[in-house]
């Protein structure tokens, strides 16, 4: 039984069993839900747990269990001299190409079932079958790869069909058991929000193991670069120009100086027309303007940063050669292309006034209306209220907004990829291309790089690196926040 099978099957069990146990509670009370200890779709939702929870937890297990156990078997009868010509994952790869291609010709009818899994040495019978049906094999696959690739299905086929005995006996058992423990007299929400509670927990340490592990993985592979590269030309040096031949110089300043000279260009747009519209739609606008205008400017935090990298691509970089480049308007000659700092800062800045002007806008409806009131009534003007009065009361939670929207510009890749260019170099010209760490960070690890050189396991190296400086304007931010935010009855 596939997969999705087993899932629908676990579904109509389960819903099922809602109705049988609801069903039954009631039936147990004499048809007064007054006389059941909980309410009456607890004992529904009971039963749908015990079918639920135990089956999902043994199919879990079971699909990350079974490849690695068939894995393991296969790769046994794999010789020493049919791998001596590759690596055994490139062997087991075609290995599993065979099986499914075996597969697809029996579920299409080219071969029978006893063909796909008897048939031993005849390769080219097996090439020409499978060919009818559109599955190539190459000319390396060897008797040997074939027998290994009908064990493979065979262990496979084993595998599913217990996989879905084991779950569905499961669902079954827990469906009687729920079922045989309800009455009235049984404590069911007890059960079910204690159960809820426990996979509540689960999300949170699933959410903080992640973490955890991306970080690890970071660390691992930073230590093991600077075991072969040392990190004092990586965070000091001027020069970046890896080279896959040797020879590398893999200085980290030019990168982080165009990422945060491209980041201040951002912000220097992003912030006073994201924080100037905040203050308008909270204190100014009518209500209609409002429920207009705040889902426009929200629109912008939609578009994917692909489009906003075409944008600075195909449409900011030639207007700005326009202006500033050869034959332009200016008549100089400050930009040689339309990839530049400026170029991407502006366009990143654009990108980030959805974010400095939804949280500014929050956190100043946040302020009391009894402080506006308190000083438009000592005689001050709206003007003057928002200036003296709602700006500074709201001033730590927009240095947080604008600190929280600093860290997504140093994250960015996508517009500096297509907009600043890839040329790392230190220069004041903001017309200039220049590159970032997030560029750089897709550039080595693209390509056919061997993953053990320091030009690739520098892309970790960069990455830590930029984990570091974002999580520490984070918590920067986050510090603003609660130091000074204003306590309001």
């Amino acid at each position: 039984m596939s997969l999705a099978y087993i899932l629908i099957a676990l579904l109509a069990l389960a819903v099922a069993g809602f109705f049988a146990g609801r069903g039954k509670a009631l039936r147990s009370a004499g048809g007064d839900s007054r006389l059941l200890h909980s309410l009456p779709g607890y004992y529904g939702w009971n039963i749908v747990v015990s079918t639920l929870v135990p089956s999902l937890l043994v199919l879990a297990i079971w699909l990350a269990v079974q490849p690695v156990v068939i894995d393991n078997h296969v790769s046994s009868m794999i010789s020493e001299e049919t791998t001596s010509a590759g690596s055994l994952s490139l062997v087991m790869s075609d290995v599993v190409r065979v099986a499914e291609g075996l597969d697809l010709a029996v579920s299409r009818g080219t071969m029978t079932r006893e063909e796909a899994a008897t048939l031993r040495t005849d390769v080219t019978d097996i090439r020409a079958r499978l060919g009818e049906i559109g599955v190539a094999l190459g000319s390396d696959v060897s008797p040997e790869i074939l027998e290994a690739a009908q064990a493979y299905r065979g262990w496979s086929s084993t595998g599913n069909l217990l996989r879905s005995i084991a779950v569905l006996g499961i669902a079954f058992a827990g469906l009687a058991f729920g079922f045989m423990r309800t009455n009235r007299d049984f404590r069911a929400r007890n059960t079910v929000e204690t159960v809820i509670r426990y996979m509540l927990i689960a999300a949170a340490c699933i959410a903080i193991l992640t973490t955890v592990g991306i970080v690890l993985s970071l660390i691992f592979n930073t230590v093991e670069f600077f075991r072969i590269y040392p990190a004092a030309d990586f965070f000091f040096g001027l020069t970046w120009s890896p080279s896959f031949g040797g020879g590398s110089e893999l200085g980290i300043v030019p990168l982080i100086w165009a990422t945060l000279y491209i980041s201040f260009i951002a912000l220097a747009v992003a912030v006073p027309i994201g924080l100037f519209a905040a203050i308008y739609l909270s204190e100014y606008a009518t209500s209609t303007v409002r429920a207009i205008a705040k889902p426009l400017l929200e629109i912008l935090a939609g578009i994917p940063t692909i489009v906003y990298g075409l944008f600075a691509l195909l449409t900011v970089g030639p207007m700005l050669m326009n202006v500033f480049g050869t034959g332009g308007a200016l008549g100089v000659s400050w930009m040689s292309g339309a990839s530049s700092v400026f170029t991407a800062g502006v366009v990143m800045g654009i990108m980030l006034i959805p974010f400095v002007s939804s949280l500014s806008d929050d956190i100043i409806n946040a302020v009391p209306q009894a402080m506006r009131d308190g000083s438009l009534g000592l005689g001050a003007t709206h003007s003057e209220t928002v200036k003296q009065v709602i700006l500074p009361a709201a001033l730590p939670g927009i240095v947080g907004a604008i600190l929280l929207a600093a860290s997504r510009a140093i994250g960015e890749t996508m517009i500096v990829v297509l907009g600043a260019g890839a040329a790392a170099r230190l220069s004041l010209n903001p017309l200039e291309a220049m590159t970032t760490v997030t560029a750089k960070i897709v550039s080595q690890l693209t390509g056919d790089a061997d993953f053990a050189s320091p030009e690739a396991l520098v892309a970790f190296a960069l990455g830590m690196t930029l984990f570091v400086v974002t999580l520490a304007l984070n918590i920067v931010a986050l510090y603003i926040v609660r130091k000074y935010r204003e306590q309001y009855d």
